[in-house]
């Protein structure tokens, strides 16, 4: 019976796939622009008139050439640069003007585009596409991210699909003008590519144009569209920006396991209201874009919702699998941490249309942020700016910043890289709605932490590190970043958080995010491009990268008890969830779930068998199933080195938490000395030398701040007696 239903689905799928090859009321497609036709160009030194992308411009001034215009890659009608030219030219613009006889007989449009390195593109100054590039109008001499082409290699060029409502909203019956502006990603870029084409879906048997190219493929038929993955199906009225979010609507379906979902079946997950913007950084301009939004209700509020197995929340995410052909390296990355007892964010692997333009397949699901079921630590509140609720919960991590007041500057440099400034950048709440009380004091606990960590009694199991940072997450975190030799693990999207003092005072380690350039060799600095499966992650402040890594590890490695903790915790994971069967079938039960799916996005964006998006090293697998088991492959070979490299050895006891723990930051103190413990604090003593005795206080909990602006600049000893009998003195200095 079993075997019936997998076969019924099969043929569901099979007929399913075919109506997806067919196309929304086209009868047959002809292409209008090809990239050898002759264009209008212009190799700009200064900004051309902002008119330049209309049809009225006047163009005559402007050379003309056969496309594509670039250098360098032999993909080029026109070269617009040669050795001996002198500088390398940011950008290249390019004009050609079409006629349409009637538009009415038009049903949609795809603009095709094989590039290096970026591009926007614009019909009738009304922009289509655009990869790489950023702002509205981006200016002459912009430099773009990073992309090759590909057409000269065989391949595919990127595919943009312009819908009946689109193309009404922009032709016009007569002469209409593509207008392309090409940008190279540095100044010194080795080369440059720009070809185009655009093609027309006609609705019956008329003739306007000239046959497609041999690689065309006809654009999906989302109307049509079955997949046993659920379907998630936008559609929005405006470009989607940055920021902030603007108004689209969500379907989303999904009829079960065993089940295929249809584009034409009623919503039953999700049918309303959502805001929607573009996230990433160095993924916000891939081709198939990540997004970031909230569900809403009809008044355009907030709308907690459970969305396809996952609690109640209004923020969620569509991360794109532009990085990672597998569909594997996230999902495992999360829930290898999952099972190691922490939270990670919940995803559901789902095929996205928007704007009846199919876009792959996506990881739909969990924002990193505070709430019960996500990071379940306290909601700071701006109110909370005393005693124990000022204490958190904080999320916070290193990444790119966005400017100042968006994170505070460490006072320490990494143990591995001295005279290197880190930044810890503010995540949860908002940078703009926290209070500088609270700034100041997430700010000043991390400092202390550092301070104790790179003191020379840093391994004291009463005061030292482990008074203020939760070993268990960081031992896991470190596990799971170096398993996957994740070159991203430390320097960005790296998170931590603190909850209140009254329920975890400690700053944890996690929840780790951003796995697509894990598990894989990379072009990247010495410690990626090793092909034995050597090398450690956390050394990548050898490399000089930015964001700069805290690299807490590297310090905590040189206390024994931590990295026998490391070795014990390791091997005792190796044994269960970390062996090899187990990960192979973690992957394998990806691609089967993907196994028809994958068709449908690798036609859409044909990256098989080529180098995009992270700098893979190895031969690109021309096959998924080639992708599966280069995925398999370097664990093997990353296990193999780690099994035999291990930091620590075995010890008879692992170490973990100790009775009493005393904190006391930040030193050197200005105003506010935040003195805090596991168990309540019977008094505090504060003695100038050589001891007269400035402040005596019997606070009677464990959280306490203590206002020292009174006080002279200078010297004093701080004795911290607790409840249970225990007592601390240390050294602090007053400014």
């Amino acid at each position: 019976m079993r075997r019936k239903k997998i076969f019924i689905i099969l043929i569901l799928g099979l007929f399913g796939f075919l109506q997806y090859l067919s196309s929304q009321g086209v009868h047959h497609w002809e292409t209008a622009i090809y990239n050898s036709d002759t264009w209008r160009y212009h190799v700009p030194v200064a900004e051309p008139p902002a008119t330049w992308r209309n049809l009225t411009f006047d163009d005559s001034s402007w050379p003309q050439g056969k496309g594509g215009f670039g250098y360098a890659n032999g993909d080029d009608g026109t070269v617009i640069w040669k050795s001996g030219d002198g500088a390398k030219p940011y950008s290249v613009y390019m004009r050609i003007k079409f006629n349409l006889t009637d538009t009415t007989k038009l049903s949609m449009a795809v603009f095709h585009m094989d590039y290096d390195d970026a591009f926007v593109a614009y019909i009738n100054g009304v922009e289509i596409a655009r990869v790489g590039m950023y702002g509205t109008y981006p200016p002459y001499n912009q430099l773009g991210t990073n992309h090759n082409a590909v057409m000269f290699m065989g391949g595919d060029p990127d595919e943009f699909v312009l819908d009946n409502k689109t193309i009404r909203s922009i032709l016009k019956p007569g002469q209409n003008v593509l207008s392309i502006q090409v940008h190279n990603s540095s100044a010194t870029s080795s080369d440059m590519s720009s070809n185009a084409f655009l093609t027309f879906g006609i609705k019956d048997k008329s003739t306007f144009f000239r046959t497609t190219p041999t690689w065309f493929k006809a654009p999906a038929n989302t109307q049509s569209l079955s997949s046993n993955l659920p379907l998630i199906l936008i559609s929005c009225n405006t470009t989607i920006p940055d920021e902030p979010k603007v108004e689209a609507t969500m379907k989303i379906i999904d009829n079960g396991p065993g089940n295929l979902n249809f584009s034409s079946d009623v919503p039953n997950v999700y049918n309303g209201k959502i805001g929607i913007e573009r996230r990433g950084r160095s993924s916000y301009n891939f081709p198939q874009r990540p997004y970031a939004l909230e569900t809403r209700d009809d008044l355009g509020l907030n709308l907690d919702t459970a969305l396809l197995g996952m609690p109640r929340e209004n923020d969620w995410v569509l991360l794109s699998n532009w990085n990672d052909k597998s569909f594997v390296r996230n999902i495992m990355s999360f829930e290898i941490f999952r099972r190691m007892g922490h939270y990670a964010p919940r995803v559901r692997l789902a095929e996205m249309v928007m704007n009846n333009d199919y876009q792959g397949i996506y990881l739909f699901g969990e924002k990193i942020k505070q709430d019960k079921n996500r990071v379940a630590i306290a909601e700071l509140a701006a109110h909370d700016t005393l005693g124990n609720d000022l204490t958190g919960g904080y999320i916070f991590k290193t990444d790119y910043d966005d400017g100042y007041g968006t994170y505070w500057q460490s006072d320490y440099s990494p143990v591995n890289r001295p005279g290197a400034a880190v930044k810890f950048i503010y995540q949860d709440p908002k940078p703009t709605l926290m209070t500088s009380h609270q700034k100041e004091y997430i700010a000043s606990y991390v400092n202390a932490v550092e301070g104790i960590l790179y003191s020379e009694n840093f391994t004291d199991p009463v005061a030292g590190y482990q008074a203020y940072i939760d070993v268990n997450s960081f031992i896991d975190y470190f596990i799971i970043s170096e398993i996957s030799r994740n070159v991203d693990g430390y320097k960005k999207s790296r998170f931590f958080y603190k909850d209140k003092d009254s329920k975890n005072p400690k700053v944890h380690s996690g929840p780790v995010w951003d796995y697509d350039w894990a598990w894989k060799n990379l072009n990247d600095c010495f410690l990626y491009k090793n092909t034995d499966g050597s090398g450690w992650a956390y050394d990548i402040n050898k490399c000089g990268v930015s964001p700069v890594p805290p690299s807490w590890e590297a310090r905590m490695l040189q206390d024994p008890a931590f990295a026998n903790a490391v070795n014990a915790r390791y091997f005792d994971l190796r044994r269960t969830f970390l062996n090899q069967a187990s990960l192979n079938k973690m992957i394998d039960s990806v691609a089967n779930m993907v196994s028809e799916a994958q068709v449908r996005h690798f036609t859409k964006f044909n990256t098989l068998g080529y180098n995009n998006g992270a700098p893979e090293i190895d031969a690109i697998p021309t096959t998924f199933a080639g992708e599966i088991m280069k995925l398999k492959n370097w664990i093997a070979t990353r296990i193999d080195w780690l099994d035999a490299n291990m930091v620590g050895e075995r010890p008879s006891a692992v170490m973990y938490e100790k009775p009493a723990v005393i904190r006391m930051f930040p030193n050197p103190v200005q105003n506010m000395l935040y003195v805090e413990s596991d168990i309540a604090v019977r008094t505090i003593q504060i003695t100038a030398l050589p001891g007269l005795t400035v402040i005596l206080e019997n606070p009677g909990q464990s959280h306490n701040g203590m206002n020292l602006s009174a006080l002279q600049p200078g010297v004093y000893m701080v004795k911290v007696l607790l409840e249970n009998g225990q007592s601390y003195t240390q050294k602090i200095v007053k400014n």
